[in-house]
Order: C-alpha cells, then structure tokens, then sequence
C-alpha cells in the first residue's frame, strides 16, 4: 500500500513489551511481503495466532479448465449462474484461469466462512449489493462498485448486508496494486494519477470477537487446508504498517479522455502479476471534431482482454448480445472491434454512460466449467450482421 495507517492501541516502539490488562502480554504478528523486504503490518493479538488444534484436508469443489479451441470470442451470461444460497468464498464459480489468476462470480446472501488465501492477493469488484468485509485488521462496508483488495494471507470473511452479493473475483498468484507509474519512488500518488490516498478507505478500528475452536479455511499452493484454530483469529486491538485490506470505489476513477479515442492503458485501475485490471467509467468522449468516439478495431497482441459488464450502456457493443453481467473474452490472435453500425451511431456523440471492468491478462485463458455453462454461443459471429 502507498501510504502508514495505525488503527486501535499500539505501543511506541515496535518489538517492545506490550501488556494487556491482566499484566500478560499481547502477541505480535508481523505479515510481510517479499520475504520481509517490501510492505508489512504489526498486529497485536490478546491470544497466540500460532495456536491451532486441528489440521485437515479439504477439497473444494473441483472444476476443469479447457484451453479456448478452436480460439473464438466469447460471451458469459453470469446472471445465469445465480445461485443466492452461496457461500460468498466456497461458492465462487471460476469462469477463466491461467497460471496467473483466476476469475469467478458469485452470487450470495449468507456469511462465508473464516477464509484465508495463501496463494496471492484478491481484487473483489462488487456488481450489486453490499457487505461487511471482517477481517483480522477490522472491518470495510462495501457496496456497489467498490474494489476490495485482500493481501496474501489476511483471515477474513464475507457478510452480506440486506440481499444478495453478487461479487466478481480475481484470485492472482503474487500481489495486486496501483500500477507503478501512478507512484512517486516514495509510494505516493502523483497528480497525473486517475485516484489517490483520499479515495482509499482502510478499516479505521479493530475487530474483536470472543471464540474458541474455530475453523479457516486455507487456500495454499499444495491444496486446501480447515485449520481449527484454539482461539478466534479476529482478537487483534490494534495494528499499524502499509499492509492491509482496503476498498476503492470505481465511481472515484476520474477518467483520462482527449480530442481523439485514448488506448486502454488510460483506464488502468490496478497492476498484478502478468495482468492489469482497468476501469471504463460514465466519461466525457473525444471532442475533435471528425473524432470517432468508440474504440477502433485493435489487436492487444500479447494479450486476452476480459471485459465485464456492470452497468450503463456500452455502445461498442450494441446488437451483440452483452447486457448486465456479461463477460466477453476477445483472445489474442483475434482482432476485435465495435459491432457493426456502432462507428456511425458513436458520431457526435459527446459523453458515454458505461460502467465496465477489463482484465487484460498476458498468458492466454482456459474456459471453465461454469463458463462453458453460461456462454452465448452465437457471440463469435455477431460481427457479421448487418446492423439493424
């Protein structure tokens, strides 16, 4: 993270003596990156995290991956997979993965479970609905259209708050965060920055909750692993550091436009590993006057260019088929571009109302299960069609 928080009772000095009430000390946890060279967080537990009772397999649903062949653009329908009893982690149905991350969607109305990825960060966009997200830093409501990242290894869970969640998920292999570019050599925001610190919320208090025996769900690079740990995980009275979870609306993305049609990497909200996340907000369009205002047909060589549609109405796409919720999938070695009649209709116009995620991954992505369950499979031939 870019910038120092400090939340609940910390001592002066780090690695000191820090006792509670009854004389006992409190146990320090450090969590850091990078081998302890890069971002971390002190957190002061009233009981030792270390302390588990019990360790067993489990196995999560199992999906399989299909490579995209013969290579085709693709339509997800996610409304289509509404199942609103979900758990809002356990539930998660993986649409498209590689080596590099995972994209699912989830519908859900219950709590999750106590759950811990040990793998890489999460970016959770929530479409509809809101949320508490608890975690041992403390707690973030969340609703419509915020980002949520969760760093490797924070223990959290997912309460939905007054209906159903429906939340898309990138699980990444490594960390997720502002691209670089954005950030001063100090980690600051710059001016040219399309969001900064004051758009960041982070929990501002800590999160204590009474509990013994208690089950995690671990998500690891050898599987799945329930731990039962002998006192709740959510005990910590205070942290400080650059490590935590914390939530950025896509309504506070300003966006970058100009006379003529700006190139996807104006939109780019968030950078992982071999992946970039980026965000196409209500915007004022290209004001040259011959400007053409929707994309022209473009070939991201390197990349599969994943779009999801969240809201507004997204005029490149008019007459394909895309509605609320859809995904499309444009794979490198496809050139793709505006639906047929889009170009003309686009002339004049002045100011686009959409609202839409994009995830530009650079290793191709495998189809999933659910993905193949939910696909228009007409969507490959929409361009042509002779505009209506």
């Amino acid at each position: 993270m870019p910038y120092y928080r400090s939340v609940g009772e910390v001592p002066r000095k780090r690695h000191t003596q820090f006792r509670q009430p009854d004389g006992s000390l409190y146990a320090e946890e450090l969590m850091g990156q990078e081998g302890f060279s890069s971002d971390s967080s002190l957190l002061y537990h009233r009981h030792l995290p270390t302390a588990i009772v019990a360790a067993e397999a489990y196995d999560p649903p199992a999906y399989a991956r299909v490579p995209n062949h013969p290579l085709k653009p693709r339509h997800l329908r996610t409304h289509k997979l509404d199942t609103s009893d979900a758990d809002p982690v356990l539930g998660r149905q993986p649409l498209l993965a590689n080596d590099d991350c995972r994209i699912s969607y989830v519908v859900a109305e219950r709590p999750s479970v106590l759950y811990r990825n040990a793998i890489g960060d999460e970016c959770l966009y929530v479409e509809a609905g809101s949320a508490r997200i608890e975690s041992t830093f403390g707690v973030l409501e969340v609703t419509q259209g915020d980002y949520v990242i969760i760093p490797t290894s924070v223990i959290y869970r997912i309460v939905p708050v007054g209906g159903p969640l429906r939340t898309l998920v990138v699980e990444a292999t490594g960390h997720i965060g502002p691209p670089k570019r954005y950030l001063s050599v100090r980690g600051q925001f710059l001016e040219h920055a399309p969001y900064c610190e004051r758009d960041i919320r982070g929990p501002s208090e800590p999160l204590c909750e009474d509990g013994t025996d208690v089950e995690v769900y671990v998500q690891h690079r050898r599987g799945w692993t329930r731990f039962t740990y002998a006192h709740h995980p959510f005990d910590v009275v205070g942290w400080d550091g650059c490590l935590y979870p914390w939530a950025f609306s896509i309504h506070d993305f300003e966006p970058i436009t100009g006379r003529v049609h700006q190139p996807p990497p104006v939109h780019q909200t968030f950078e992982g590993p071999n992946f970039v996340i980026c965000s196409f907000v209500p915007r004022k369009v290209d004001y040259h006057p011959l400007a053409i205002p929707v994309p022209y047909n473009h070939h991201n060589v390197d990349s599969d260019e994943v779009l999801f549609y969240t809201g507004g109405n997204y005029e490149a796409r008019r007459g394909s088929g895309i509605e609320q919720g859809s995904i499309s999938l444009h794979p490198a070695g496809f050139t793709h571009g505006p639906q047929p009649g889009a170009v003309e209709r686009s002339l004049g116009v002045e100011f686009f109302d959409e609202l839409a995620v994009m995830v530009d991954t650079f290793r191709p992505l495998d189809l999933c299960e659910p993905a193949l369950s939910c696909e228009d499979t007409g969507y490959a031939w929409t361009w042509a069609r002779r505009p209506s």
